[in-house]
């Protein structure tokens, strides 16, 4: 139904009995008719687009700003509320296109490349100005057309190689072009030597057609001692419209060759020509270049970690920082371990020659302390005391006292036994007037021994 188009319907119907009992089929006819009229309301409905075209061709060249083409949509329904159009950003990131919101009116917003994108394609929206949720979509397809705007050039490689020995007319090289423009007629280009090289008496160039040139010999032989590198520059030109050309240089190598004519070397280092290689073996190549470097990070990654072990080991390991002297009481052999002038240094002990010995310094005997008679020691007795009753009132030890034994050492020794055991019968004949000569830090202990000396002599 379409409210737009017809707005009520008119019905008849009729209803009949097909199955008439025999005895009544005089009486009367058994069918009715009767008539309805159907009316259809008006509902909201979205916006039509009445344009047909979806796609639109372009030239690449058009400015922006410009208008390409127009859409235009109506509201089916009666009360025919005004369209706003829109472009779904979705289907259109780089905003390259603009549509009129009133008019419809599609307009380019940036500069169109083919080159970059051929073919565009976009949603365009049409909604009522009064409702926006009544709405239609579209899809529009936009195709660059080209214009030439890219002037052809030399295609790799731009370097060549001769022998000394060629002979006019050999071919050196065949030159190949591309261009990004693709006209609809085809490619056509032609090729010729740059005006500063069109009297060249060393190279001429070919058209061999089907878009492609070659470079040949002009003179009979080269000598590279006179020169080893020609530069060959060469003008190329499209079909246009507009013509376009530009300019290429090729390089050509004087090389030494063997009697096959393979290549020998070129110039004054050695310079082979070998064929271009392949994407699967520039592949491997890559790769085995790439494995190698990894192998030598890891050899200095794992010689750098032992190296670092062993400084660390070397730091930790403290035994080899520690000196052992394990000299005393061992005998003849413990003044010979180490400098004992160092330690005699200390203290500036005399040195005595007997007559008929030889001259070996000995040691002053280490002074003995000797209890002072006016000294107070009753803290100390009190304090020994207290902790003798303390040991005898607790009960979780041993009832019995220990006792420590001390042997002699140092029997064997030239500096005899360090014990203070049985050294009571050499303190006379000890003489102590050295220790006033070791500075004011022995000056106490020089008065206590000073003094005790005196008294014994008293």
């Amino acid at each position: 139904l379409d409210f737009e188009t017809k707005r009520t319907h008119s019905l008849l119907l009729e209803a009949v009995n097909k199955y008439v009992d025999p005895q009544f089929e005089n009486l009367r006819s058994f069918k009715d008719w009767t008539s309805v009229r159907v009316t259809v309301k008006d509902i909201d409905e979205p916006p039509e687009f009445t344009s047909q075209a979806n796609m639109i061709d372009v030239q690449e060249d058009t400015r922006v700003g410009s208008v390409i083409s127009s859409i235009t949509a109506r509201d089916p329904d009666l009360i025919n509320s005004p369209i706003r159009y829109s472009i779904d950003r979705n289907t259109d990131l780089e905003r390259i296109f603009n549509v009129d919101a009133t008019t419809g009116e599609i307009t380019v917003a940036k500069r169109l490349d083919r080159e970059t994108a051929g073919w565009h394609n976009f949603t365009v929206i049409a909604m009522e100005a009064d409702n926006h949720a009544q709405m239609t979509k579209t899809s529009l397809s936009v195709r660059i057309l080209d214009v030439n705007d890219n002037a052809p050039e030399l295609s790799m490689p731009f370097e060549a190689a001769i022998c000394e020995d060629a002979k006019p007319g050999q071919l050196v090289h065949t030159v190949s072009v591309v261009d990004k423009d693709d006209p609809q007629g085809g490619h056509h280009f032609y090729f010729t030597l740059a005006p500063e090289a069109a009297d060249s008496r060393h190279f001429t160039l070919w058209d061999m057609k089907e878009n492609t040139a070659g470079i040949l010999t002009h003179k009979n032989g080269f000598n590279r001692q006179e020169q080893d590198i020609y530069f060959v520059p060469i003008l190329v030109v499209d079909s246009g419209p507009p013509a376009l050309s530009s300019t290429g240089t090729l390089t050509v190598r004087v090389c030494g060759c063997d009697r096959d004519g393979t290549i020998q070397s070129c110039s004054a280092t050695a310079y082979v020509v070998s064929t271009v290689l392949s994407p699967a073996a520039l592949i491997a190549l890559l790769v085995c270049i790439l494995i190698l470097i990894v192998f030598v990070l890891l050899i200095l990654t794992l010689k750098r970690h032992r190296k670092g072990h062993m400084i660390s080991e070397d730091e930790e390991d403290m035994r080899d920082n520690v000196i052992k002297y394990n000299d005393e009481g061992g005998g003849e052999e413990d003044t010979e371990a180490y400098d004992m002038t160092t330690l005699r240094s200390l203290y500036d002990f005399t040195e005595v020659k007997a007559e008929g010995e030889s001259v070996t310094p000995e040691l002053h005997l280490l002074p003995q302390w000797f209890q002072n008679p006016d000294a107070d020691f009753s803290i100390f007795r009190s304090f020994v005391c207290k902790k003798l009753e303390e040991a005898d009132a607790d009960l979780s030890v041993p009832p019995y006292d220990s006792f420590q034994t001390y042997a002699y050492e140092g029997t064997c020794s030239a500096a005899q036994s360090l014990s203070s055991i049985n050294s009571l019968s050499t303190d006379s004949d000890q003489d102590y007037n050295y220790l006033s000569d070791w500075g004011p830090r022995f000056r106490q202990i020089a008065g206590l021994y000073s003094g005790n000396q005196a008294d014994d002599g008293s």
